[in-house]
């Protein structure tokens, strides 16, 4: 048995560093997790014009979310493997998500025990079933904040889920 997580972080990246901004998770069990980086380089992230105008908006201050570095990843480590089993994370367009989940502890070798070394693309999922952007939900508000982020991700996930199984059940093949 796996759990399963949806995850999307927020960083600034220049081609030489990710620095990890905030980071949301939603479990398919319906817990939910939610962390700004206050270690983050804010003045850099402040100067770039993408992250100023779309990003640093919509972070959620309150709450007790802003937070350091290494607590962030306590806390994330702690709640990717409070439920038993296999770890299965998805993203989309992941790669570089995963790059700043694993440098919450380091190197991909620092991973804690129990996280994978890989993440799930929810894009590769819809190039390999053929499914089509304008066949999933649309995300109507929260648009670059990482929890509203992860909870769309989790909608698509389930659609494209519902789709592939309407497909197969019309005899199609996946």
């Amino acid at each position: 048995m796996s759990a399963r997580y949806f995850y999307d972080c927020e960083f600034h990246e220049d081609g030489s560093t990710i620095d990890l901004l905030s980071i949301g998770i939603v479990a398919d069990d319906g817990r939910e997790y939610y962390a700004i980086n206050v270690s983050a380089d804010w003045d850099r992230a402040y100067q770039h014009p993408f992250l100023a105008e779309h990003v640093i908006p919509n972070l959620v201050l309150d709450e007790g979310h802003a937070k350091p570095h290494a607590q962030i990843a306590d806390e994330v480590a702690d709640f990717l493997r409070a439920v038993p089993g296999e770890i299965e994370l998805w993203a989309h367009y992941g790669a570089y998500d995963h790059v700043a989940l694993a440098q919450l502890w380091g190197t991909m070798m620092d991973l804690p025990q129990g996280i994978p070394m890989y993440t799930h693309d929810l894009q590769q999922e819809l190039d390999r079933l053929g499914v089509k952007p304008w066949e999933l939900p649309r995300q109507d508000e929260g648009e670059h904040n990482a929890l509203a982020d992860a909870r769309h991700l989790r909608d698509c996930y389930d659609a494209v889920q519902r789709i592939r199984d309407a497909r197969m059940w019309a005899g199609e093949r996946a």
